[in-house]
């Protein structure tokens, strides 16, 4: 065997080192992780709809078109037994499909020619969809009524035309808007359609209107037919202004008259009712007590009129009504367990929890049949679309079946592990999720980041999360925390924040940060703070509350002054249900600052990074100027990024990147080593 020389030896090291890094860095760069840059890839699915025979489901899958920057929808059919899919139409802002009775026709919503939401018509034997309505005003919802032969529809009412110097007199009562408000919004009212002609018929005028809800807020109401179709059971408020919404009650509408009478002598804020489908009971949401503030119930009453009953007291848990089963005696709830969500049945005031297979469902429709067609997400993969067999009280029947696999973002990625944390505060038990970076080793001490999650009223999850896999792809631990106020854990834990905005939240959440560091996973001396909305708000407070704990923060659509939330934003005095009453009112101001991060900003140190809309309705932008201002009178490092556009964050796919692009780039220069 020929000898090497020392020198030899040496260049056949180095090669050899040379070769391994090249591996290392070959093996590094084929691990790819999730990034900001993948959030356009994500296919979005909601709404899904069966068709009344059960063979097929009704969705709309939404891409992103990078180009002109938008999303766009198609309304897809996919098959329960094959699966297969076929697109029927491609149409700006398609949405809201619905099946006709007989299941030969479909209604959706699109967009006409000048960007107004209008209702087609698309014919299941054939042949393109065609406009039903005609209106100058966006119709908000519609339903099919029980022959198939008309559909009722809501839209406000149109801006009468002006001439003259009235075209200049445009003053408007103020009341409760939101202070972004232009113009008094125009009531909402009830019209219907007949398929066949288009001629339209108006059911109801005047002041009140259908409560208005701004995204991210769904709608709170629905439409109703009766099934002889005589009558439209929906819900009306004193006045189409979004601080009003507060005095939402049920009402019916005769279709022949128009006369309008309340239903039934409920508490406020009732919202999306539901008619069983023997036609003689009514289910519907409402807080708990009547307060906006407590936890969602889902009430039944007959629909002739008579006290309501809660479909599940003993549930403790914040349930949203999906619909009812066929027996027309059970009603299926949906609701955050924990740190998961769950469908539930309810009858005669017992609920059961149905087994998904560790699925955490989102978006739901129940089937002639008892077939329930959900949007699921789980731990490794975006939402889905599912069916569920006729479900039985008892908990019989089959499995979930998956009918699409739309959600390729994730494949090759190498994703963060999930767990679910708990921990004691202030004699709750409050909990939380932790995403581990992909390369996680047990024993290791990474920098935390907190994402905080908005609401208050939600909770995060154990289950395929955007923000936590982006965050834990940069090699960190991420915890999003479930403070008090969060509709996880019961009706007294949610409860607890009411007139305790912040600081008890906020003990909540350091005491999860402590059980972090008892069990020895994370760096304390590299730890950030982040949210958006309510998690902005909790992130404004804990950087001045513990200035000393935080390298970072990262304050997205950020609540700072409470007292600007009952003033300006689209709920304002609704508020007062959250925070106390009136601040305007003996010295109930004095709570309100006691609760708003803004005035304990002047202790923070955190370098800090806002993002807001500028056409936020939900928290306006002052809230985030004050804190922005504050931050750099006190020579805290603080940049402050503002989006042209309407909303409480940025809808189109662009600037979404956009945000987590400079969430991560603020904070990983800031995590990188220890002082």
């Amino acid at each position: 065997m020929q000898m090497i020389s020392g020198k030899s030896a040496g260049a056949v090291r180095a090669v050899g080192l040379a070769f391994a890094l090249l591996l290392s860095t070959t093996s590094l760069a084929q691990e790819r992780r999730f990034s900001a840059d993948d959030l356009p890839k994500i296919v979005r699915i909601g709404d899904p709809q069966l068709s009344p025979d059960g063979k097929a489901v009704l969705s709309v899958l939404a891409r992103a078109n990078l180009k002109e920057n938008r999303w766009e929808g198609e309304l897809t059919l996919i098959n329960v037994a094959t699966k297969a899919q076929n697109v029927l139409s491609r149409r700006m802002g398609v949405g809201s499909a619905r099946w006709s009775p007989d299941g030969r026709s479909i209604a959706f919503l699109a967009q006409d020619a000048g960007g107004r939401a209008q209702v087609h018509v698309l014919s299941m034997d054939g042949g393109d969809a065609r406009q039903l309505t005609n209106g100058k005003t966006p119709v908000t919802q519609f339903a099919w009524a029980p022959n198939g032969a008309t559909l009722a529809f809501a839209a406000a009412d149109e801006e009468p035309e002006k001439t003259g110097d009235a075209r200049f007199e445009d003053g408007f009562e103020v009341g409760n808007h939101s202070f972004l408000d232009r113009a008094a919004r125009k009531p909402i009212h009830i019209w219907t359609v007949d398929v066949a002609t288009s001629a339209t018929k108006r059911l109801t005028s005047g002041s009140r209107s259908l409560p208005l809800g701004l995204p991210p807020t769904g709608a709170p109401s629905q439409l109703n037919w009766t099934r002889d179709g005589a009558s439209l059971i929906f819900v009306q408020a004193e006045t189409p202004a979004t601080g009003d919404a507060d005095t939402s009650r049920l009402m019916r509408v005769d279709v022949a008259t128009g006369n309008v009478q309340p239903l039934l002598p409920t508490p406020t804020s009732v919202r999306v009712p539901a008619l069983s489908p023997d036609g003689r009971s009514l289910a519907f949401g409402m807080a708990r007590d009547g307060v906006p503030a407590h936890q969602a119930r889902v009430m039944i009453a007959p629909a002739t009129g008579g006290s309501p009953r809660d479909a599940a007291p003993d549930l403790d848990v914040a349930v949203e009504l999906v619909g009812w089963l066929p027996d027309s005696q059970t009603v299926v709830l949906s609701g955050s367990d924990g740190t998961s969500n769950g469908l539930w049945l309810a009858r005669d005031g017992k609920a059961t929890k149905l087994d998904l297979g560790g699925l955490n469902p989102a978006s739901a429709d129940i089937g002639s049949n008892g077939a329930i067609a959900f949007t699921a997400s789980t731990a490794t993969r975006p939402a889905e679309l599912f069916m569920l067999p006729a479900p039985n009280p008892q908990l019989g029947g089959q499995p979930p079946a998956q009918l699409t696999s739309l959600q390729t973002v994730t494949d090759g990625v190498t994703l963060g592990r999930q767990e679910t944390l708990t921990w004691k505060s202030d004699g709750y038990t409050a909990d939380g999720v932790i995403t581990y970076p992909p390369d996680y080793k047990p024993g290791e001490k990474r920098p935390l980041v907190l994402y905080i999650h908005g609401g208050p009223v939600s909770a995060s999850l154990q289950t395929f999360t955007t923000s936590s896999q982006i965050l834990a792809a940069q090699g960190w631990i991420v915890l999003e925390p479930n403070y008090r106020g969060s509709n996880n854990r019961g009706y007294k834990f949610q409860q607890s924040i009411i007139r305790d905005a912040t600081a008890g939240p906020g003990r909540d959440i350091m005491a999860g940060v402590a059980e972090l560091k008892r069990r020895g996973l994370i760096d304390d001396k590299r730890m950030a703070v982040s949210g958006w909305s309510y998690g902005g708000m909790m992130t404004s407070w804990l950087i001045g509350a513990y200035p000393q704990a935080w390298k970072a923060a990262v304050a997205g659509a950020p609540v700072t002054d409470v007292l600007d939330q009952y003033t300006t934003a689209d709920s304002n005095r609704g508020r007062a249900a959250q925070y106390g009453p009136s601040p305007f009112v003996g010295d109930n101001m004095a709570s309100y600052s006691r609760q708003s991060p803004i005035f304990q900003a002047w202790k923070a140190r955190a370098p800090t990074l806002i993002m807001s809309d500028v056409g936020d309705w939900r928290v306006t932008i002052p809230q985030a100027y004050k804190l922005y201002r504050a931050l750099s009178d006190n020579k805290v490092p603080v940049k402050f990024v503002a989006y042209p556009v309407p909303g409480h964050s940025p809808a189109d796919p662009i600037r979404a990147r956009d945000v987590w692009r400079r969430w991560v780039d603020w904070l990983k220069p800031r995590l990188a080593s220890a002082p």
